[in-house]
């Protein structure tokens, strides 16, 4: 076999040949430790700067937490809704039967049914049947009470005929319409009474309904009532 060749170079030594297949290493010495740092530096600081320009972003564009007129705008207020108020009592049982009677509560806030009857004092003004109910807070003479007078018609034209007559010469002290799930159903009138009692009145359909007692809780009572 012949020997390699050399080379010469004009104003140099003389340098071997590769030889041929021979890898070409001059290119791929091992990269340094702190290269490799310098690398993780520099992409650590462009995270930082990313980061930096979101929470800029964030804090002066959108939501604007940072900005001073932000910092200005008042707190959501929070509305906290009290629990409707039990009965202390358990109502008595029913005396009537017909659905109607069945329909009409036998609690309402925080009073309870002490006493159901049927009445005969709409009945001249053409009420299918009528009930008197007294509902009250507690046992004894003390307790607070509310007088429900309800009652029944074959049309709410003849219900509303007959709410009008139990008016007739009263002074209310408010008058607004009675609607259920956005649609008008009658009417509510309320009429002030003696030593701090009231009356309210309301036709609901074919059912007429006057609830008398304390003027603060009549009120109450009929915003309750489910009729």
């Amino acid at each position: 076999m012949g020997q390699p060749t050399s080379s010469r170079t004009p104003h140099g030594p003389v340098r071997p040949r590769d030889a041929v297949g021979a890898s070409d290493r001059r290119h791929t010495r091992p990269v340094p430790p702190a290269v490799y740092r310098r690398r993780r530096l520099v992409v650590l600081l462009g995270l930082v700067l990313v980061v930096g320009l979101v929470v800029t972003l964030l804090a002066l564009v959108w939501p604007g937490f940072a900005r001073s007129d932000a910092q200005g705008e008042p707190a959501p207020t929070v509305t906290v809704t009290a629990d409707a108020p039990t009965p202390a009592i358990e109502p008595v049982e029913r005396t009537a039967s017909t659905p109607f009677a069945q329909a009409l509560p036998a609690t309402v806030l925080d009073l309870a049914l002490r006493s159901d009857a049927g009445t005969d004092a709409w009945t001249a003004a053409g009420a299918l049947e009528a009930y008197e109910l007294v509902y009250a807070d507690a046992e004894g003479d003390g307790a607070t009470t509310v007088t429900v007078v309800a009652g029944q018609w074959p049309t709410p034209e003849e219900a509303e005929t007959a709410a009008t007559a139990l008016l007739d010469g009263a002074e209310p002290t408010s008058r607004d319409d009675v609607t259920v799930e956005g649609e008008t159903v009658g009417t509510v009138v309320v009429v002030p009474g003696d030593g701090g009692s009231a009356t309210v009145t309301w036709r609901n359909g074919t059912a007429v309904l006057q609830a008398t007692g304390p003027a603060d809780v009549v009120e109450d009572v009929y915003d309750a009532y489910p009729m």
